[in-house]
């Protein structure tokens, strides 16, 4: 089956490239239209009887001059056509009546509201009122508690109580300049200093993350599943239509949504979601081949976890909050679930994304199935959420091969609270910042990684003999997508990571972040995170070769002083060479037993270079084959993304074409470090710290700027 086919009705034909022959053949084939004469009397007929036997067909085709088979198909045809007319009536119908009954349920609840009691003239008693009396004991409980814990840190640290204390001022850091700080040691020195357990966001408690459990009635689950068959029904027409619904771009030659198509056949009570001007709507389609089988690809997709895992680049937070149904054990066929999702673009200037989303699994056929996730409203959270998600999703065909054919599609619609920030407008407002390229790109590269994962055999040509075992390879492999995960969650701007913000977009656009780290695999102590995102003339490509090749490295990592490096090992994890871990040994150095662990990795989406000191004795632990879990990491890195212009940046022949043949302007590209400012997480924060990354990631813009000849301003 074709998944690029239309759907339409009698006439229709598909447009998938592997029948042009066929398409050919069926358009030369004449087409006989029936007279008016012979509608009227099949018309007629059909009134008189719908299911005409034998020999009432043949009476026809003598009367009407047409063939049997002719009289047969059409009256086919007819009874389909009335019985979907009668559906789309009865649906109506029932529409109408659900849309009444949900109005007068919203004016008995309203009604209720302002009901007074006779008795006393207060509000009536409920059968609510004890679960509401302890919901509220809880929450004083838990507000005492919190008190007595940040009065018995005041008192610890400043002496007296906190009923005492002054009102609280915002802590303002000072502009910081480009002049360069020692790099010796990252300890607190003599300056000013933070005591992280007074700041917002510092508490060692859990915060009130969105996606925490709701209760849902079975009304509920009911209208659930009614959205959910609704939006599969939308998704898979989006998905096998091609015009009028999609046309293509003369700009980049990308499936376009035509909009007016889109609103005369899929009516909707509103035209938005939200009531704002500030709206806008992005949709977009792409389609590819995938190395990994549907059934592996669809078992992915509905475990949020490997979801998380498959798009770390993507996704920032991925939590089911209910699974409404199970489906069927084996194919997910039926399994609807209520998911909270946060998307992301890796820069600190581009904010996340949130979703409540319906996710509902049906497979079409044998081989074929379809993922159509939907917003579902929760009224806890609805002001939360600026970005609703319209039918949207993929459709997953397997080859023969073993390889799938996914067809991807997103639609949703944005309220821009704030204007994009200009180095980021064209790329999001195309839709390429969230769009369905994207997604797709990076679940290719993603599978290509797990099926290198898989492969038991090693390549001495890939891993220079260093690394003596698959199962070597397999842990070096897990280490650094870990590192790639962890770099990830720093860059984002998520504000469910517990991370306190120091100072926002200065005016060099560096955004410090501050936590304290005790989870198994990083640092304990206290971690300061800065990242920024600036824009060069360069193609995306020239840039990431810039940043992976070792014999360059010394041209912009600040902190190897100029030392050079040597791969010691490699291990390829793509069909493309830029798609690889590396292990790197600097020369020159008084460090001799530590390494660089790095991981690059591109696609026409953008690239990641991301980095991250290793002492020997931890690298020795992943090569044996053993457990890296618990090998502490904090990694930094670059990200690389097209700017979203279609001219090109530097006239280089090495520029990044993507699958649709547009060559890419300039490069957005965002630093991130992350740095272990104290191993004592009760330790306070010196100031001079940050003033330390300011001018670490300041020295190494520019000092990248001159060595691609950029100007520096």
């Amino acid at each position: 089956m074709d998944c690029g086919s239309g759907g339409g009705g009698l006439g229709a034909s598909g447009s998938g490239g592997d029948h042009d022959s066929s398409d050919l053949s069926r358009r030369k084939k004449p087409y006989h239209r029936h007279t008016a004469h012979q509608i009227q009397r099949l018309e007629s007929m059909f009134k008189e009887c719908p299911h005409p036997d034998e020999k009432q067909r043949l009476q026809l085709s003598r009367e009407l001059g047409l063939a049997p088979r002719q009289i047969k198909f059409w009256f086919q045809n007819r009874r389909t056509q009335m019985k979907a007319q009668h559906e789309r009536a009865d649906n109506s119908a029932l529409r109408a009546e659900n849309d009444k009954i949900r109005c007068e349920n919203i004016a008995i609840r309203e009604a209720l509201k302002n009901v007074i009691c006779p008795s006393c003239g207060g509000p009536p008693a409920n059968e609510d009122s004890y679960f509401d009396d302890q919901k509220m004991r809880m929450e004083n409980a838990q507000l005492k508690e919190e008190l007595d814990r940040v009065s018995s840190i005041a008192a610890k640290y400043i002496g007296r109580p906190i009923s005492q204390l002054p009102p609280v001022q915002p802590v303002h850091i000072s502009s910081l300049d480009f002049r360069m700080a020692s790099f010796d040691g990252y300890g607190v020195g003599a300056g000013p200093s933070l005591d992280l357990d007074l700041l917002p966001g510092s508490s060692s408690s859990m915060p009130n993350l969105p996606f925490q459990p709701v209760v849902i009635s079975d009304i509920d689950k009911s209208l659930m599943s009614d959205i959910a068959a609704n939006a599969m029904e939308e998704l898979l027409r989006l998905l096998q239509t091609n015009e009028p619904l999609w046309i293509k771009s003369t700009n980049d030659g990308k499936d376009a949504l035509n909009l007016e198509s889109y609103e005369r056949i899929f009516p909707k009570p509103n035209n938005t979601h939200f009531k704002s001007p500030n709206i806008r709507v992005e949709a977009s389609r792409d389609s590819g081949v995938v190395i990994m089988n549907g059934l592996a690809l669809v078992d992915m997709f509905m475990d949020s976890n490997k979801w998380l895992e498959l798009f770390p680049t993507i996704v920032s937070i991925a939590k089911t909050i209910e699974v409404i149904s199970p489906g069927m054990l084996g194919t997910h066929s039926g399994s609807l679930q209520l998911m909270y999702e946060e998307l992301q673009v890796l820069s600190p200037l581009v904010p996340t994304r949130e979703f409540y989303t319906l996710r509902y699994c049906q497979q079409i056929e044998q081989g074929l199935w379809a993922i159509v996730n939907v917003s579902y409203d929760l009224p806890q959270f609805a002001s939360q959420c600026r970005s609703h998600r319209l039918p949207s999703g993929c459709l997953i065909q397997d080859m023969p091969n073993g390889y799938s054919k996914v067809t991807w599609l997103e639609h949703v619609e944005i309220e821009d609270k704030t204007p994009i920030h200009r180095l980021y407008r064209d790329l999001v407002h195309s839709g390429s910042a969230f769009g369905a390229e994207r997604w797709l790109t990076t679940l290719q590269r993603m599978c290509e990684r797990f099926a290198c994962l898989m492969v038991s055999s090693t390549s001495t040509r890939d891993l220079g003999g260093v690394i003596p075992s698959p199962d070597g390879k397999r842990s070096m492999m897990k280490l650094a997508q870990r590192m790639v995960n962890n770099f990830c969650t720093s860059v984002g701007t998520s504000n469910s990571h517990r991370s306190t913000t120091l100072s926002g977009s200065n005016e060099i656009g560096v955004r410090v972040t501050v936590h304290k780290s005790s989870d198994p695999g990083q640092p304990n102590g206290i971690v300061l995170s800065a990242a920024t995102t600036f824009w060069l003339p360069v193609s995306p490509q020239n840039v990431f070769n810039f940043f992976k090749d070792e014999r360059t490295r010394p041209q912009w990592d600040v902190l190897s002083n100029g030392n050079a490096v040597q791969e010691v090992a490699h291990i390829a994890n793509g069909s493309h060479p830029g798609n690889c871990i590396s292990v790197l040994r600097a020369f020159n150095t008084s460090h001799n037993n530590m390494l660089i662990l790095q991981e690059s990795c591109i696609d026409s989406s953008g690239s990641l270079v991301v980095y991250c000191p290793v002492d020997l004795p931890a690298i020795n632990v992943a090569m044996s084959g053993e457990d890296p879990s618990y090998i502490p990491l904090l990694p930094s890195g670059f990200t690389i993304t097209p700017d979203g212009h279609l001219e090109q940046g530097d006239g280089a022949s090495t520029s990044s074409s993507t699958g649709h043949g547009r060559s890419s302007g300039g490069s957005l590209i965002t630093v991130a470090f992350q740095i272990l400012v104290s191993s004592l997480p009760s330790a306070k924060l010196n100031l001079d710290s940050v003033t330390i990354v300011n001018n670490l990631i300041g020295t190494t813009v520019q000092q990248i700027k001159a060595a691609l000849n950029c100007p520096s301003s």
